[in-house]
């Protein structure tokens, strides 16, 4: 099993597995990895011998703090010499590594320390400064390791109660997922900064366009920039497939379902092309994979989620647990608010509403089109979780409608030929 994984290995450059409860030796095959450069094994359980040839002879590229039990390495680690056992046959003990160290599509992240991202965003700049969340504020930077690349840093505000929560949450649920439709995780800080405080920050692959939030509701912005931007219906549609997408990815092709539990114009970031990544996953949730179990079976227990106001599945407020149900609602709220273009939260959704004036002005486009994206929204934001649609089905029929819509525009370009 050591030799299998040396061989998925070995052209490995970076390879971060802080945190992760290890257990066990290190496994000498480390020391053949002749491209390894950076090596985080810190924060676990492992113990033993630490290896002195290789990656191991330089202390400068690994870091193995928070092992209590290890011994022996060169001098520059600090660790204590190991003892001489006789009798015993060392060899016994074997390194109990996660399933990311031996699969292929695993994203290892250099660890960065705090003034990288300081430099990066200039000091943690008001002018880089792009965005807040609940949990920190996000920042504009060029990061030198990697190129001198556009990045987004989140840093977290860890007074806030569940930022560092949060944290964990993000990391676990990016650890192994690689999707067109999701955000990349480009590297992450986990130190301790100028004041001698806990500073954790993650940094993404910048995205061009911001949110999807600013495009939605553009006059809410007093940034001219941004003010006079606008989507058509063709761009609403591919931006809701690849939401879609995304979800769908999450929720039936990783080894667990995972929840996002936050979904959102905000959380959707846009590149240069306009091609929607699904970010934020501070409030994700890996739930085990369904054994044909209904609703109601899987989600019996409660957990803490909040989500935001307007977006988060009525079921959670009674306190059922976490589900992919409750991102498919976010999900139809989401499409609902692409269409009609005002927020869950509006104020205008008080007292008697003329439905009629309302709906008549933000129809501008193709009715049919409009009509069946309305369904798809409404159908998926049903009270009732198991009113509601499938992702599989959700993405299905958004290409069927994408597909009449480019048909009919064609068309009527020949008849105005």
């Amino acid at each position: 099993m050591i030799s299998h994984s040396h061989q998925l290995l070995k052209s490995i450059q970076k390879l971060d597995l802080s945190s992760n409860n290890l257990t066990g030796s290190i496994p000498r095959e480390l020391e053949k990895l002749q491209f390894l450069r950076y090596l985080n094994l810190s924060c676990n359980n492992i113990e033993g011998e630490i290896p002195n040839t290789g990656i191991f002879s330089n202390a400068s590229q690994m870091s193995l703090t928070g092992n209590n039990k290890l011994c022996g390495g060169i001098p520059e680690l600090g660790f204590p010499p190991c003892p001489v056992i006789q009798g015993k046959n060392r060899g016994k003990l074997k390194v109990v590594i996660l399933l990311s160290i031996v699969l292929p599509t695993t994203l290892l992240l250099l660890r960065l320390s705090y003034h990288e991202p300081l430099r990066a965003t200039s000091g943690f700049s008001p002018e880089n400064l792009i965005g807040s969340g609940n949990f920190g504020s996000v920042y504009k930077g060029r990061l030198e390791k990697h190129g001198n690349k556009l990045v987004a840093v989140k840093v977290l505000d860890l007074q806030k109660n569940g930022a560092s929560k949060s944290f964990k949450a993000e990391c676990k649920a990016l650890r192994n997922i690689r999707h067109r439709n999701l955000v990349s995780i480009v590297s992450y800080c986990s130190s301790i900064d100028s004041k001698g405080d806990e500073f954790k920050a993650l940094v993404y692959e910048y995205m061009e366009n911001g949110n999807l939030d600013l495009w939605l509701h553009p006059a809410e912005t007093t940034d001219q920039a941004t003010s006079s931007r606008s989507l058509n219906l063709l761009q609403k549609l591919n931006i809701a497939i690849d939401v879609a997408s995304a979800l769908q990815y999450l929720h039936d092709h990783c080894e667990a379902e995972i929840v996002h539990c936050d979904l959102k114009p905000s959380n959707i970031l846009l590149d240069n092309d306009l091609v929607a990544h699904v970010g934020d996953f501070g409030l994700a949730r890996l739930l085990p994979k369904p054994v044909n179990t209904s609703y109601e079976q899987r989600t019996s227990s409660t957990i803490a989620i909040k989500g935001s106001i307007g977006y988060a599945a009525p079921e959670y407020g009674m306190g059922l647990a976490a589900s992919t149900q409750g991102d498919v609602y976010s999900y139809g709220i989401l499409l609902l608010e692409m269409i009609i273009g005002r927020r869950p939260t509006d104020d205008i959704f008080v007292g008697d509403l003329d439905l009629h004036n309302y709906v008549n002005g933000a129809l501008h486009e193709r009715m049919e089109c409009i009509i069946s994206l309305l369904k798809i929204g409404l159908k998926c934001s049903a009270r009732l979780p198991n009113d509601r649609m499938h992702m599989n089905e959700v993405v299905r029929k958004l290409h069927l409608i994408k597909d009449v819509f480019l048909g009919v525009r064609v068309h009527q370009e020949n008849l105005e030929a």
